[in-house]
């Protein structure tokens, strides 16, 4: 498994016991709101938002949130009216990242995403500058526990997976977003323990980081994850999972 998916799986862990819960449950709404508005509430037929509702579930945000963010969406209740905005750019050691936002002021919001790429050694890039590095796909993450890592790998592909890696008893399972769900089912369905799933935007190809200048590029990272607008981070650096597991300990 790579050091980018590992930062994945350290991502989900640390906010799965993250003080500023108030902050999760804030993105989970503005997803949960604007999946509403462009596909309707009904989760039953809205994929976004079922997923959306999914992410809330795993963060133990309240039924009557969920409901109140599809109300906004659906106009069924007052909101502020949401933008989804995409900044592109690098970061220290040529690291290519894209972040997703969601905003009610993207004159806000764009200074700030440019300030944080030039505090922390990187620039903000030109729409689609890094873009094209990057393809929608669904990562699922599973914990094998007493089962064989390959006959849960299988279960995936039988299932429709595209692709799986396995170490250390976790299964990474990569997808088309359109057999994303149906691999989930197929491995809930035998009792597997899911770790992580998400449709996200993963690197075609990773760029190797030295570990003197990995600390600075997950700086970066940290940072704009932490900005209040964004919703998710994507970049394409691979470091050591080693070196990894060290350094994002103290960033």
């Amino acid at each position: 498994m790579s050091g980018h998916s590992k930062w994945a799986g350290i991502k989900h862990k640390k906010a799965a016991v993250d003080a500023r819960r108030g902050q999760a449950f804030t993105r989970a709404s503005r997803e949960i709101t604007v999946a509403a508005r462009e596909g309707g509430g009904d989760v039953n037929g809205n994929f976004r938002l079922r997923l959306a509702v999914q992410k809330a579930r795993e963060i133990n945000m309240p039924a009557d949130r969920i409901q109140a963010a599809i109300d906004r969406g659906t106009g069924a209740a007052k909101g502020a009216a949401l933008e989804e905005l995409r900044f592109e750019g690098y970061g220290p050691a040529g690291v290519a990242i894209m972040v997703d936002v969601m905003t009610d002021n993207r004159n806000r919001t764009a200074p700030l995403i440019r300030h944080l790429f030039a505090r922390h050694g990187g620039s903000l890039g030109e729409a689609n500058s890094v873009a094209w590095m990057f393809e929608r796909k669904g990562v699922i993450t599973v914990a094998a526990g007493d089962r064989d890592p390959e006959e849960v790998g299988l279960v995936a592909i039988e299932a429709g997976a595209e692709d799986i890696q396995v170490e250390d008893g976790t299964v990474e399972i990569t997808t088309e977003p359109g057999a994303f769900e149906q691999v989930r089912k197929a491995l809930e369905s035998q009792g597997v323990t899911i770790e992580n799933a998400e449709v996200t935007m993963q690197p075609k190809q990773t760029v190797p980081v030295d570990e003197d200048k990995a600390p600075a590029v997950l700086r970066l990272l940290e940072a704009l994850e932490e900005e209040e607008d964004v919703q998710q981070v994507h970049a394409n650096f691979d470091i050591p999972s080693d070196v990894l597991e060290r350094i994002s300990a103290s960033v």
